[in-house]
């Protein structure tokens, strides 16, 4: 062969090897590699459209600010009036059919409840509250302390015992062993804190943060309350209508900024 022919025949199969080469890096490289665009699982979608929270009684002024600054956070999201009411009663709607993306209970029997009907494939615990004893503005009923409750003529409300301000209430009184009868038993915690409020009983057990800042009750220490803790769960439901917004409120709850406004409030971390 000439040596003409000879050099290009070396020449074309240098660059073939050369072309190879470039393929096979390219095929091996990761997408987008050499570039600042980031990869699909990278990528984050900004929530949107109504989210729709069913939380426990006690945590209505902290929800309320707390779906506020997330609106503000995620303007393509309008959070619904939350439902606020007995963590039982929350429970056992959702179990019936109740639609909604997330639930927060002041209780965690109440919450497994809803995880054991198959709406929720777990929680996480986010704050926790203990008892004191509300008395209307001044006092009328001169209580001071846990058995002071008991005394005669002595008009007094308590959460009914299946919710979490009524089993906590009960086991308060039998730490004290106190026993008494009380006027009424509420659904939840907000409807004993109206009666006491509006002189409608002389006292109610209800929750730290549910007496705090107000102007219309007083708050009277209850010996032992601090070894009967509720803790509060929230979840995201499994048949959320809107799971990336129930996500991202989730974790907004859970968030350093979510935790200022409980602490605010006067919620215990878990």
């Amino acid at each position: 062969m000439p040596h003409t022919a000879a050099r290009r025949a070396l020449a074309a199969v240098a660059l073939l090897a050369v072309l190879v080469t470039a393929g096979c890096a390219s095929a091996d490289a990761p997408a987008g590699a050499g570039s600042a665009a980031p990869s699909a699982g990278d990528a984050t979608t900004e929530p949107t459209g109504d989210l729709t929270v069913f939380a426990a009684a006690s945590l209505a002024t902290a929800f309320d600010e707390l779906a506020l600054q997330f609106e503000q956070r995620h303007p393509g999201v309008d959070v619904r009036p939350i439902s606020y009411d007995g963590s039982s009663t929350l429970a056992r709607q959702l179990i019936e059919g109740a639609p909604a993306d997330v639930f927060a209970s002041a209780d965690e029997e109440n919450m497994a409840k809803v995880v054991d009907a198959g709406l929720a494939t777990g929680s996480e615990l986010f704050a926790s509250n203990t008892l004191v004893i509300a008395v209307p503005k001044g006092n009328p009923g001169g209580v001071k302390t846990v058995e002071d409750l008991a005394a005669p003529g002595l008009t007094v409300v308590l959460c009914a015992p299946e919710v979490p301000c009524g089993a906590a209430s009960e086991a308060l009184l039998d730490d004290n062993d106190v026993s008494l009868t009380p006027a009424s038993l509420e659904q939840n915690v907000t409807a004993v804190l109206t009666k006491v409020a509006a002189g409608e009983a002389d006292a109610g057990l209800v929750y730290v943060t549910d007496a705090l800042g107000r102007d219309d009750v007083q708050a009277v220490g209850a010996a032992g309350s601090e070894r009967i803790v509720n803790r509060y769960p929230i979840a995201e439901l499994g048949a959320a209508g809107n799971p990336e917004a129930a996500a991202a409120f989730t974790a907004f709850v859970l968030s350093d900024e979510g935790r200022s406004v409980l602490d605010g409030l006067g919620f215990g971390t878990p």
